[in-house]
């Protein structure tokens, strides 16, 4: 267990009041206690340095346990009366349980049970303890050594916890990196690339124009070449190491049928609507489409339970309009159905300047339904 600064100040002054409290506490329980060895500056300074010491107990937990118990059976081996010193050696061996040291522990555990009980039986010639003060003291050593391990439990738990949401955290973020490169490469990368061929073609196919003319191709060219050069720079950048650069196409409409095969294949039955007259339409809008169509069954699969899909597309004279209809039986409120998927489709529809809608549709089930303009369609 590694300690905080904070639990090293609160150590801190938890050493400093009990090297206050225990001695005044170990002065007055020595009232009640005759026939022992008067409570006096070396008392004073065994109950105090064992409590001192617990400034370190988790930063040092074995040593500060080897010097309390060192500290506490000195103190009854000179003959000070039984008291408050006990506080500190079961605070430093609760702490050396919780810190995961179990032999350490262990080992002062049976020492103080094979040493201190027979102390003034050896020493001074006094009954050897009873048979239900040993049973009590093992009780005893039994509770610390539980309450220890759920402590470290319940902290190896917490840490554990802590460090799949930070592994979440990352991947997420490598999610992200990787899908703002894929639309990179697909989109401007699918342009850039256009922009070069054609150019290049021209200037192979049209060795009659000015020069001037060819001289603006040549720097069209050019440009984009260098463009492209400069995307993949930045694609590098957003991909961390050993990530894989995005080779394969991008994901447009006419995969829509592999798409809903995969989705039966995973156990959704999927229908599809056509309506109006399918065309080629704008890249970036033909992978919007695609996404959202992908985002809205991936979601029907996630929270909807058994249901049946329909997936509509509507070719309209200025826009694509695409709905996802489910019957499942999913969340009710208008923006937990899909979580960030329908942040991301939103902001993906919302890019393109068309209208994003995500809600329980009347009758039960989900709809997603999404209207994408289509100016500038080839």
């Amino acid at each position: 267990m590694r300690a905080s600064s904070r639990s090293l100040v609160a150590d801190a002054v938890l050493a400093a009041a009990l090297a206050v409290a225990l001695p005044v506490m170990t002065f007055f329980a020595a009232r009640y206690h005759h026939g022992w060895h008067a409570v006096d500056a070396g008392a004073i300074t065994l109950v105090a340095g064992s409590a001192v010491v617990l400034a370190g107990r988790r930063r040092y937990s074995v040593p500060v346990l080897a010097v309390v118990f060192a500290l506490t059976l000195a103190y009854f081996v000179v003959g000070y009366p039984n008291g408050p010193i006990w506080l500190p050696l079961v605070i430093a061996y609760y702490t050396a349980v919780a810190c995961g040291h179990r032999l350490a522990a262990g080992i002062a555990a049976v020492a103080g049970f094979a040493v201190f009980p027979w102390l003034d039986y050896l020493l001074r010639h006094r009954p050897a303890p009873p048979a239900i003060a040993l049973v009590a003291l093992a009780a005893w050593l039994l509770v610390v050594l539980g309450a220890g391990e759920g402590m470290r439990f319940r902290r190896e738990r917490a840490a554990q916890a802590a460090r799949i949401k930070a592994e979440e955290e990352q991947r997420h973020a490598s999610e992200q990196r990787l899908r703002i490169a894929q639309d990179l490469h697909d989109s401007l990368g699918h342009y850039l690339s256009l922009i070069s061929v054609q150019s290049g073609v021209a200037l192979s196919l049209n060795q009659q124009l000015p020069n001037q003319a060819q001289d603006a191709l040549a720097a069209v060219k050019q440009a984009s070449k260098e463009a492209l050069a400069e995307l993949r720079s930045v694609l590098a950048i957003l991909r961390q190491d050993g990530e894989p650069a995005p080779r394969s196409p991008a994901a447009t409409l006419s995969k829509l049928g592999d798409l809903v095969s995969h989705a039966s294949a995973a156990g959704l039955q999927v229908q599809t609507e056509t309506r109006g007259s399918p065309r080629p339409l704008p890249f970036g809008t033909d992978v919007t489409a695609y996404r959202v169509v992908q985002e809205a069954l991936t979601n029907v699969r996630r929270h909807a339970g058994a249901a049946t899909a329909t997936v509509a597309l509507d070719y309209g004279d200025a826009a694509l309009t695409i709905q996802v209809d489910d019957d499942g039986r999913g969340p009710t409120g208008p923006a937990s159905h899909g979580g960030q998927g329908i942040a991301g489709m939103r902001q993906r529809v919302a890019a393109l300047g068309g209208d994003f809608q995500a809600g329980p549709r009347p009758g039960g089930g989900f709809r997603v339904r999404a209207r994408l303009p289509l100016e500038g369609t080839p």
